[in-house]
């Protein structure tokens, strides 16, 4: 049988594989928002009870550095900054790390911050590239500057690492704006629990707010449609997502915009890995891997109250990028990492996260994005029958769409941080909307990413940047 011939059963096959990924994949999804429900029902009622200040009076605050790495940050570095310098913390110092910027970034700081050049000795030897000064606020005690060499995110981190002094540290963007109390609720875990060696919170989409002096002061959607199809996005993978898979004991992805861990484990398993473009998910990774080899007892968990506010990309061609390079970092963690699939040694990680974002997020968009054409031609050639129709729309379209739904129900069950009417309305509409476009647009970049990764690709690409809109009129 030659290859023309055969075409048609190959197709009828692929189809078939395609309608059972969507189901293990909004499968999965459906169990973890199950679970999210109820552990943001108990979590809820838990912080009901008692104030985080207090807690943290009555525990002790442990000291944290706020590590904010920046390279061409003019636009949003001192806004930022001084959001990191509002927060409702006892003991905190931010350092933010100036990766070789060839813009304004360091003289924007010098000037908001009165920076002043002052020694300050390095106390690990994580190699990075070459640091040329460190700088101190007048205005500010607690505000350093690490000026260095470019090297890129991962290795401005790590220099952040080797001049932190405290015994956690909190990993974030230089565009990432915190919520006053955002610091206080995530050392809360490792207060309660000192086996606690990473943790991550919630990150929500600036676009459309209002920010006044460092702090979002009125809550709103993005204007552009991009925009708001990634509000959506974020909120299903956060809470019918990462809250799931906390709930598992089985967390595997904490966001590089807001993250914080014991400097100590990190610095064990020499800091953040510089050859990848996903730095901030291959730590994750490698910290489950070195406690559990070493039979070390250990959590990592996430914590769905403190808040990091991000501007997200409002252009096709930036977030195409963005989405390409997500893909690539993916890719790059788990296959370093691939004798973990399916080992008992790693326990649920190995057993079950590792499982699904190898086979249904790393493998996920050659199958999907290569699917909606399998469909396509099925249908165009006459090749697919009403019963094949209707189930590959309801596994890939209807059932995206309730999941959708159901993360905008988790959100206002638990947090209702869109109080308008509309908002809320029109996040509704879009959980129709985005499954009829966005996500097939959303699947060709992760599938060129995967194509990237093959080609060699390597950085980051140019991100564009807006900055904060006082006025809160973002376009």
């Amino acid at each position: 049988m030659d290859f023309v011939s055969a075409l048609p059963a190959l197709l009828e096959a692929f189809n078939i594989l395609v309608l059972f990924y969507f189901v293990a994949l909004n499968g999965v999804y459906l169990v973890t928002s199950l679970l999210a429900f109820g552990a943001l029902r108990r979590h809820a009622a838990r912080l009901s009870s008692f104030e985080v200040e207090d807690t943290l009076t009555t525990a002790g605050a442990p000291p944290i550095t706020l590590l904010a790495p920046a390279y061409n940050e003019e636009a949003t570095c001192v806004e930022s900054t001084r959001s990191l310098l509002t927060l409702r913390y006892p003991d905190y110092l931010v350092l933010v790390v100036n990766d070789g910027s060839t813009d304004g970034t360091l003289e924007r700081m010098t000037e908001a911050f009165e920076l002043e050049e002052t020694p300050l000795a390095p106390v690990a030897e994580i190699p990075t590239a070459p640091v040329r000064a460190v700088w101190r606020s007048r205005r500010h005690p607690n505000l350093w500057l690490v000026d260095k060499e470019n090297g890129g995110k991962a290795d401005a981190l790590n220099a952040g690492i080797n001049y932190c002094r405290t015994p956690l540290f909190c990993a974030m963007d230089a565009d990432t704006l915190l919520e006053p109390d955002a610091l206080s609720r995530i050392a809360r875990v490792f207060v309660e629990d000192v086996e606690t060696v990473a943790a991550g919170g919630i990150i929500r989409i600036v676009n459309g707010c209002s920010v006044r002096s460092g702090v979002v002061q009125r809550i709103g959607l993005p204007r552009s449609l991009l925009g708001r199809f990634q509000v959506l996005e974020y909120l299903r993978a956060f809470f019918a997502g990462r809250m799931g898979w906390d709930a598992l004991d089985a967390t595997l992805v904490i966001s590089g915009a807001f993250g914080m861990f014991q400097r100590g484990v990190v610095v064990e398993v020499g800091g953040y890995a510089t050859d990848t473009v996903g730095e901030d998910m291959e730590l994750v990774v490698r910290l489950h891997r070195h406690c559990r080899e070493r039979k070390i007892p250990y959590k990592v968990v996430y914590v769905p109250d403190p808040v990091a506010w991000t501007e997200c990309p409002e252009s096709l061609r930036i977030l195409g990028r963005q989405r390409d390079r997500w893909q690539r970092g993916l890719i790059e963690a788990i296959t370093r990492h691939s004798r973990m699939l399916f080992n008992p040694r790693y326990g649920r990680i190995g057993m079950l996260a590792f499982p699904y974002f190898f086979f249904l997020e790393m493998l996920g968009p050659v199958i999907e994005g290569l699917g909606y054409g399998a469909f396509a031609l099925s249908v165009v050639t006459g090749r697919a029958s009403t019963s094949y129709v209707v189930a590959f729309l309801a596994v890939a379209v209807v059932f995206g769409i309730a999941l959708s739904i159901a993360a905008v129900g988790l959100e206002e069950m638990s947090f209702r941080r869109y109080p308008r009417y509309r908002d809320l309305l029109g996040l509704f509409w879009l959980a129709v909307l985005e499954n009829l476009g966005y996500r097939q647009i959303n699947a060709f970049w992760r599938l060129r990413g995967v194509v990237s990764k093959l080609r060699g690709v390597r950085g980051w690409g140019r991100m564009e940047r807006k900055g904060f809109d006082v006025s809160g009129n973002r376009s």
